[in-house]
């Protein structure tokens, strides 16, 4: 017993050993496997099979989804194109049946026995196009009918026949006409005499292509189906697509529910073989039914080719995705360095967006944001160190024309020059940024010497004045500067940059090309442009504006040979108003188009005044500004003004300034060309200071020119001015055009211009500028 006791735990002994060294065994088979797993050339494939069933299972799902609600929707359009068709069917057969109880109730109540005539006075027939009502007498006779041709045929008996036994309304099966070909429906009630007796039947023949006329092919497709069935079994019509058919039998219960569903149903149409969503409803009190039918194979046309779409983009992923896996095992190596390159792609990208958002992407300056924190930081360090720094608001000149000109390519190209050569004048403390457009702002921090900052903006001033290089022609721009300086023209940066702002706009008043310090003046006078500008929107229907003219008069005799109309505006608060302070403020915000109407319309009714009181027919001068000259309704309204004022086109000359007509030739040449067709002259008006040349001048049809006064100012004593005179009249006479001299203020000057044959002057050596009834008295007092 000891001995086998022995043997059996020996045995029990073993059997542990065997089952810990099984387990043992699994559990290092599992953890290899486990690590196998992990490699990528069993990893990504099972993840590939994973991704492809997700694939295929989404794509599936997709189609599925899309193919059911696509079928939903062709249901519920059938169904609600359904309810528009019984609606509109319902309506027209209610109208035919009216037609016939009207005949029917004039039959036998009034006892006309042809009541036609009576109710088409009464305009209570429906019209003969598309409907035929006639009279149809006991035998089957049409005694009368809207159609003359119809008069003397007879009807079929059983249509009588249906009408001697119910007193109902009666629809005929659809017949053929033998003369058109067309599909023709019967609509008719009983005519009983006065005994009660059947004495005749009211009939409407309509068209049957009538009740399918509503058939919309971008709803119903080329496939769909519209039509009305009797509750006989019998097609009175249906149409696909542009087929119009007739007189097909079918099962109507199995077409027309008897319930009052309203689903539509999926079936193969018996009468086409067409598969459709139908929908069919029996229409009230009327042995009618409409069917609608939508094709579909044709609304699902869309979500099946959508479904090949997805299928091909499945197959193409998958096909993509079995490629990538296999290639993975060879690009292990090429993953962590993949990973390497996006982490840095990822932080270059960083740093270009905060780049970005921080420096302008054309110039590469600071832009607004940057600057305002760079602004900010300084005014700080400015005011605990108790120093100064100044900023330099800069806008380009003449920007507009460049781009107008050379197109934006060379605009940016000369924003990025224009960049540089600022740049290029600064200290390295300095910072320049471009807030946008042809706008730049300079920071001048840590001020040692107040003069710096006038010699750095005439250095900025100079630098962008030297010629630039654009598309290979040579562009000159200038720049104007304003200039404001911490602690006095502001203590935050808003404060800084709107002073400097004012300033800038202060610049480009005194002639542009310039720079200018903030002061409390100029902040005056911003408020007083804002207040004109205010005050100016409301000027002319207030009636404070009013007309000035000064005479233009013969070199030899001193005659006045017609006048200029010059404006003038009487503000109620601040009297007189120059025209040099509000004309450009009327420019800038478009005001000067209608001010310029009125102008022209008044100053025209005033020549048509004075020629009415027997003075001589003498020319009116007006000027066109930039914003009028461009107006594209400009001949309109000097055509409508002409008419509307009866002045003589001829005695009308508008001046334009000669830099006007080079800006854009083409353009000038049209508008020109166009005031010429209107029998208006026209006179160039500041002559000298543009850049018009002998054959520049050749191809505009010109009648004057008017010689800019600062020629005429200095003409005794500067001999530039006298020698650009002189051939500025020869250039005239060269010409053929009367030549004008503006601003004669002295007898030496009227002389000079006697002595070169100048054709006509006007200035305050004869007369200044008068209110319409003192140079009344002037052409009054002129010898005739």
């Amino acid at each position: 017993m000891p001995v086998q006791r022995s043997n059996i735990l020996r045995s029990a002994t073993d059997i542990a050993h065997s089952a810990n060294s099984v387990s043992v065994t699994t559990n290092s088979l599992f953890r290899r496997g486990f690590d196998q797993a992990k490699e990528i050339y069993i990893l990504f494939p099972l993840l590939a099979v994973f991704l492809l069933l997700s694939i295929w299972a989404a794509t599936l799902y997709l189609i599925k989804v899309e193919q059911v609600r696509a079928q939903q929707s062709a249901a519920a359009a059938s169904v609600e194109i359904a309810a528009t068709y019984e609606a509109q069917i319902l309506r027209a057969v209610r109208e035919i049946d009216q037609t016939l109880k009207l005949v029917k109730y004039t039959y036998e109540s009034e006892g006309e026995q042809n009541p036609l005539p009576k109710l088409k006075a009464r305009a209570l027939l429906p019209p003969p196009f598309l409907f035929d009502v006639s009279v149809v007498d006991a035998d089957g006779m049409v005694v009368a009918s809207t159609q003359p041709s119809e008069a003397g045929s007879r009807v079929a008996q059983d249509e009588l026949q249906t009408l001697r036994r119910d007193n109902v309304l009666s629809i005929s099966r659809p017949w053929k006409n033998p003369v058109t070909g067309e599909w023709k429906l019967r609509f008719s009630r009983r005519l009983n005499s006065a005994d009660g007796a059947f004495s005749g039947i009211a009939m409407v023949e309509v068209d049957a292509a009538y009740f399918v006329s509503s058939y919309d092919a971008s709803k119903l497709g080329n496939q769909g189906t519209l039509g009305l069935l009797g509750t006989d079994g019998i097609f009175r019509v249906w149409r696909t697509g542009e087929v119009v058919l007739a007189g097909d039998a079918v099962d109507y219960t199995a077409v027309v529910p008897d319930n009052e569903t309203t689903e539509a149903v999926l079936a193969i149409n018996g009468w086409d073989g067409v598969r459709r969503y139908t929908s069919a409803r029996q229409l009230y009190d009327y042995p009618l039914a409409i069917i609608v039918g939508l094709s579909e194979e044709e609304q699902l046309s869309a979500v099946n080719r959508q479904a090949h779409t997805y299928l091909w983009r499945a197959a193409g992923a998958s096909l993509l995705l079995v490629l990538l896996v296999s290639l993975l095992s060879r690009m292990s190596w090429q993953l962590v360095q993949s990973r390497l390159r996006a982490a840095e792609a990822k932080i270059a990208y960083a740093e270009r967006v905060e780049y970005l958002a921080y420096h302008d992407g054309l110039t590469s300056l600071p832009n607004r944001s940057l600057f305002s924190k760079m602004l900010s930081q300084s005014i700080s360090e400015a005011s605990r160190y108790h120093r100064q720094l100044a900023v330099l608001f800069l806008d380009l000149d003449r920007f507009k024309h460049i781009n107008d000109t050379l197109g934006h390519d060379a605009g940016d190209q000369l924003l990025q020059e224009v960049a540089q050569r600022i740049t290029a004048c600064l200290r390295a403390s300095d910072t320049v940024a471009r807030l946008g457009g042809d706008e730049f702002v300079i920071l001048l921090p840590e001020l040692s010497e107040d003069k710096y900052v006038a010699i750095t903006a005439q250095k900025v001033l100079s630098t962008i004045a030297r010629p630039f290089n654009l598309q290979d022609h040579e562009f000159r721009v200038t720049a104007s500067i304003g200039i404001s300086v911490f602690p006095q023209d502001g203590l935050d940066e808003q404060t800084l940059k709107k002073n400097a702002d004012i300033a800038m706009y202060q610049a480009k008043q005194q002639g542009k090309n310039n720079f200018q310090f903030y002061s409390e003046k100029l902040n005056a006078d911003s408020l007083e442009r804002l207040t004109l500008e205010l005050s100016l929107r409301h000027a002319l229907e207030r009636q404070e504006f009013q007309l000035h003219y000064q005479a233009k008069r013969d070199i030899r005799s001193g005659q006045i040979t017609g006048m200029e109309a010059l404006l003038r505006w009487d503000h109620p608060d601040l009297g007189i108003v120059a025209p040099m302070q509000f004309i450009p403020i009327a420019e800038e915000t478009g005001l000067i188009v209608p001010i310029g109407k009125w102008v022209l319309k008044t100053a025209c009714l005033q020549n048509v005044a004075w020629q009415q009181q027997g003075l001589p027919h003498l020319g009116m001068a007006v000027n066109l500004t930039a914003r009028q000259f461009a107006d594209e309704n400009l001949l309109t309204d000097l055509a409508a003004i002409l008419a509307e004022t009866g002045m003589e086109a001829s005695l009308l000359e508008l001046e334009i300034a000669e830099s006007l007509l080079m800006q854009d030739v083409k353009r000038a040449l049209s508008v020109l060309t166009g005031l010429k067709r209107l029998k208006i002259r026209i006179a160039i008006d500041d002559f000298g200071i543009g850049y018009s040349s002998l054959s520049a001048l050749k191809q505009f049809p010109l009648d004057s020119i008017k010689i800019d006064r600062s020629f005429i100012c200095d003409v005794t004593s500067v001999s530039e001015d006298k020698a650009l005179t002189e051939a500025i009249i020869a250039m005239g006479r060269t010409l053929s055009l009367t030549v004008v001299a503006q601003g004669v203020e002295t007898k030496e000057q009227a002389d000079f211009l006697r002595e070169n044959a100048c054709d006509e002057f006007q200035g305050f050596y004869f007369n200044r500028p008068v209110p319409a009834d003192q140079f009344t008295m002037l052409l009054q007092a002129q010898p005739g």
